[in-house]
C-alpha cells in the first residue's frame, strides 16, 4: 500500500515530509506479525537533465551498376527517434554524380569516358550528434552500347530535262563515329558522294521517266539507319527552259594586279544570252556578251554582294552573290632573254619564224598566262608579278603558227 508519512520534530531541524513508495510484497500478510521486506525508493530525476539523443537509421540498397550515357539514381530511405533534422554526407562520390545533402538522393549521369568501377562509396546521416551509415558500395559504369546514326532530309522527287538535280541528306551519330553514306537505285544520270551523301546529275531528254526505289543510307561502322525509299521522275522540257550559269570567281586580288573572271553559262533551248552585273566595283569593266569581269584596281578595299546574272529573254539567273578583296602588296617584275633560234628539229635552217609565246605561272604544272611576241624581240618583262614564285618558259612558233617544244622552265620568286 501506498501513505505519506509526515514528521515533525522540535529540534533545529525544519518539518521534512518523505513520500515513501511502499510496495507491498506479494504472499505477504498485514498481519503476520512479521517484518516485511525494505521497501524500493525509486531515484529522483534531477532537474534539467535531458535523456540520451537516439541514433538516426539509414537504409536501402543501392543500384550497383549503370550503362554509360544514362541516368544512375538512388534514394536512401532515414529516420531519427527523436525527430532531429538530418543531413547527409557521401563518401568517395564518383566524379559524375551528386549527392543532395538535404534529400540523400545520389544522381548522375556518366559520360562514355567515364566507365570503370567506383568503390568504397559511403552514404552517412547524421541528427548532429550521432551519425549512421549505410555499408560501402561499388558503382559500376559498363560501356553504352552503340547508338544507330540518324539521317534525315525531303530529296525533290521531280526534275526536268537538262536542269540540275541534287540532294544531300543530313546525318549524324551519337557516339560521334565517323559516317559513311551509300545510295541504292541512284539514277544513271547521277553521281554520288559516299563522305557527304551528296547525290547530283543534269538529266537529259533521254532520261525521261521515272527511277523507282532510290534509297540513301547511313553507316556508322556498326549500324546503318536509311532514309524512306522515294522515286524521281524526269519529266520533258516544255517550253522554255532557263539558262544555267556556272563559275566560281577569284575572293581577293593585289592592288595594282589585273583581276579578271568569266563565268559559264548555257541554254537548253539555244537562245541568245544577255549578261548583266550589279554592285561590280567602280575598277571593274563587265562584258555583255560574255560575262567577264575585269579590272586594275589601285587601292585596298572590299567589294561585296556582287552579282552575275545571264537571261535568256525569257528567264534570268544568276550566281550567288560574291566579294573581292582588293588587299595591298608587293609586286614585280620579271625579265626573259632569248636567243633566236636559226634551225628546225630535222637540222634544216629557220626560215619561217613567225614570233615567240611566253607561257608563266604560279606553279610550274600550270604555266595559265601567256604574253605572244613578234620575231624580232629578244627580250621581255612581265610586270604587276604579285609576292611568291613565278614559273616562265618560252616557245618559238612559224609563220604556220607550228609551235616548237616549250623551253626549259626558269623561276623568279618575288619578295
Amino acid at each position: 500500500m501506498d501513505f505519506l508519512l509526515r514528521m515533525s520534530s522540535n529540534t533545529r531541524y525544519k518539518s521534512l515530509a518523505l513520500l515513501l513508495v511502499v510496495a507491498s510484497l506479494a504472499g505477504c500478510a498485514s498481519d503476520s506479525g512479521k517484518d516485511s521486506a525494505a521497501p524500493a525508493v525509486a531515484p529522483p530525476t534531477q532537474p534539467g537533465t535531458q535523456p540520451p539523443s537516439g541514433t538516426p537509421v539509414i537504409s536501402g540498397t543501392p543500384v550497383m551498376s549503370v550503362q554509360a550515357t544514362t541516368n544512375y539514381a538512388f534514394q536512401p530511405t532515414a529516420s531519427d527517434p527523436d525527430g532531429n533534422a538530418l543531413a547527409y554526407s557521401i563518401a568517395n562520390r564518383p566524379t559524375w554524380a551528386t549527392l543532395n545533402t538535404a534529400s540523400g538522393a545520389l544522381t548522375g549521369t556518366p559520360s562514355a569516358m567515364q566507365t570503370g568501377t567506383y568503390a568504397g562509396i559511403v552514404i552517412s546521416v547524421t541528427d548532429g550528434t550521432n551519425t549512421a551509415s549505410l555499408p560501402a558500395f561499388s558503382i559500376q559504369v559498363t560501356t553504352a552500347p552503340n547508338r544507330a546514326p540518324t539521317i534525315s532530309g525531303t530529296p525533290a522527287t521531280t526534275v526536268q530535262a537538262d536542269m540540275p538535280y541534287s540532294f544531300q541528306p543530313t546525318a549524324t551519330d551519337p557516339e560521334n563515329n565517323p559516317l559513311t553514306f551509300s545510295v541504292e537505285g541512284a539514277p544513271s544520270w547521277t553521281t554520288f558522294n559516299a563522305s557527304t551523301g551528296r547525290l547530283s546529275g543534269t538529266p537529259t531528254s533521254a532520261n525521261v521517266g521515272i527511277t523507282n526505289r532510290i534509297i540513301f543510307r547511313v553507316a556508322d561502322g556498326t549500324n546503318v539507319t536509311a532514309l524512306s525509299a522515294f522515286n524521281l521522275t524526269v519529266t520533258s522540257v516544255t517550253g522554255n527552259t532557263a539558262p544555267v550559269i556556272s563559275g566560281t570567281p577569284g575572293a581577293s586580288v593585289v592592288a595594282g594586279v589585273l583581276y579578271s573572271f568569266t563565268p559559264t553559262a548555257s541554254d537548253a533551248n539555244g537562245d541568245a544570252l544577255t549578261y548583266s552585273v550589279v554592285n561590280a566595283p567602280l575598277w571593274a569593266v563587265f562584258n555583255t556578251a560574255t560575262g567577264q569581269l575585269s579590272g586594275l584596281p589601285s587601292i585596298a578595299a572590299t567589294h561585296s554582294n556582287i552579282t552575275i546574272r545571264v537571261s535568256d529573254g525569257q528567264a534570268t539567273v544568276s550566281l550567288p552573290a560574291f566579294s573581292i578583296a582588293v588587299r595591298s602588296g608587293t609586286v614585280g617584275n620579271a625579265t626573259l632573254t632569248w636567243a633566236t633560234p636559226t634551225n628546225n628539229t630535222d637540222g634544216s635552217a629557220l626560215t619561217d619564224l613567225g614570233g615567240y609565246r611566253i607561257v608563266y605561272g604560279t606553279s610550274s604544272n600550270t604555266l595559265d598566262r601567256q604574253v605572244q611576241l613578234t620575231a624580232d624581240r629578244l627580250t621581255h618583262t612581265i610586270d604587276n608579278l604579285v609576292s611568291g614564285t613565278w614559273y616562265f618558259a618560252i616557245r618559238a612558233y612559224s609563220t604556220a603558227d607550228v609551235e616548237s617544244s616549250l623551253s626549259a622552265i626558269m623561276y623568279k620568286t618575288i619578295q
